[in-house]
Formats: structure tokens, sequence, C-alpha cells
């Protein structure tokens, strides 16, 4: 409603190998992600920019909220120097009750203020934490101040602007992603295997079959294909039983096709979890299944670039 507000809109998924061309044109960022490795990779381009991050966060009913790199603060490194510990936290609750990241994203836009305009006390070297079921806020004064051997922020730090754009924020912490336990530890023949534009002529054969998308049902809800069935890979094992009788139907159709079509396809967001949850079909007895490769993210990229982009 501001008429000298100007946004500007980067239709492009934020990684190392751009956050530095991007980031540099801003004087703060704020950190509105959920996702352990774009905190640690926002982070890491703000203390090499030299610019303030408002970081919040939310966990099942939960918020904080902290001001790093700023006035002396901590980097996101200093405070939670260990990936496996941060990530195992942020994955330990599978929910978020909606207010609660509405809440928090309020007191950034606070926090973003109050350091553009240098007006208050920003949350500097403080975290601020909000339980929604007692209502309550409480601010934690003991937070670990910058840290001489980051290495990051640190006084002979390790990462450089060169490197920040070759470094792996993925591999950084997804040993210790959710759905990793469920993964299958030999990969996938070709043949379990199929690409977006394989998938797209399935369809508009006509050819009988089933699409799962094994994304949490939230996900689900914000953009999914047309006539995809959600079955989030935590629950595949446990609803096997009443799938079987859908997948032998399929199959039973799938005959008139030729012994190697495919009457059952799984996708999921990068392909990732698509090919864990064919290697635990394939455990099951049932060699019918193939992972769509490269997930959504090929299919909009690829197929129907009109498909809603969230992540």
């Amino acid at each position: 409603m501001n008429s000298s507000v100007n946004v500007l809109e980067h239709h492009l998924k934020l990684k190392s190998k751009n956050a530095l061309d991007v980031v540099r044109q801003y004087d703060i960022v704020v950190d509105a992600t959920n996702s352990p490795a774009s905190r640690y990779m926002l982070s890491d381009c703000c203390v090499l920019l030299n610019k303030p991050l408002i970081s919040g966060s939310t966990i099942g009913l939960e918020g904080q909220l902290m001001v790093y790199n700023h006035n002396g603060s901590p980097c996101y490194r200093c405070h939670f120097p260990n990936p496996t510990t941060t990530c195992q936290t942020a994955s330990s609750a599978n929910y978020t009750l909606g207010v609660v990241p509405g809440v928090n994203g309020c007191l950034q836009a606070l926090e973003t203020i109050k350091v553009a305009t240098r007006v208050g006390e920003p949350l500097c070297g403080r975290m601020l934490l909000f339980d929604a079921l007692s209502s309550r806020f409480k601010t934690v004064n003991k937070i670990h101040k910058r840290s001489s051997t980051c290495t990051v922020c640190g006084d002979n730090p390790d990462l450089t602007q060169d490197s920040f754009v070759t470094f792996d924020y993925d591999s950084l912490t997804q040993s210790t992603k959710s759905s990793k336990p469920m993964a299958i530890q030999t990969p996938l023949p070709k043949s379990a295997r199929t690409s977006c534009r394989e998938y797209k002529r399935v369809v508009d054969s006509g050819r009988t079959h089933l699409l799962l998308d094994v994304r949490p049902v939230h996900h689900f809800q914000i953009a999914s294909i047309a006539n995809s069935v959600n079955i989030p890979l935590h629950e595949l094992r446990e609803r096997l039983p009443r799938l079987r009788d859908a997948l032998t139907e399929v199959a039973g159709v799938s005959h008139s096709h030729g012994k190697h079509y495919c009457p059952l396809y799984f996708v999921c967001q990068n392909g990732d979890d698509s090919e864990a949850a064919v290697g635990v079909l394939r455990e099951s007895g049932f060699p019918y299944a193939g992972a769509i490769a490269g997930g959504l993210e090929c299919w909009a990229r690829e197929v129907d670039p009109g498909f809603p982009v969230y992540w």
C-alpha cells in the first residue's frame, strides 16, 4: 500500500552460485526460509558481504528470532557450529501451526525496521523465543559472542567468496534429513528411473498407471500434478497393505502393454525421495515402480512452465 516501496522479484532458486550477486544489491537480509541448508548459506553470504541478517525460524508451536552479523553479533555458524545437531532439531517436528510463522514474520519485520533506522535495540547477541501454546515470550541474553575460531567470521576464516560459490550446502546438512533413514543403499537401475518427458508421454498416451506423490501433505496441497495421489514417504511402509491391492489391479491392466511397462510412478520435489520410495516397493516384492528423475523441479522446468513453483 506504500507507493514508495519498490518490490523486485528474483525468479530463481537462491543457491551459493548466485547468492552473492543477489544479496550484494541489498543492505539487509531477512531469512524467512525454514531449511538448515539455506540458513547456513545465507549467513555465510551475509558475512562475506558484511550484511546484517534477520533470521527467524519455527518448529512446531515455537518460534525463535535473532539478528546475526550486526554490531558485533555472531553469525549463524558461531551460534550453531554443528550442522548435525541443528538439522536434527529442525526435523524433530513435522508440523508447524500456521500462525506461528506469521507472528515470527511480523517480529522479523520489526527487527528489520530497527536495523534500518538505527532505532531501539535489535536482537544482536540475544535470541527471542515465542511459545504459541502459552503465549509467552522469552529473551535469552546468554548467547555465544562472535567466535574468534569461526570458520566464516573468525580471525582466520576458511571461507572466501570463491569457495562459497562452489560450496555444497545441501551436502553439509544432507546426512541428517528426516527422509534419509529410508533411503536405498544402492543406486537404482536405469529401468527404475523415468525422465519427466518420458512420463509426460505416458500421460498423453492414456496408459493406465498410478502416480504417487511422496512429499509432505502441506507441500502436496500447494501444488501437484493432476490425478496424483499423496502418500508421504514416511507413511509409505505402513500403507503398503492398502496400496498393494491397487498396485496389483493396475499391474494386471498393464500386462497388455508389455512386461516391462511400469504401472506405478513416484514423484517428489527433486527426485531423491522418489528413489527411496521405489526402494521400499522393491524391498516389498513389487518391482514395477519407477521414480521420476528430477522430480517436480524438472517437471516445472522441462514439461510444464506454468506449474506453480513454491520451493
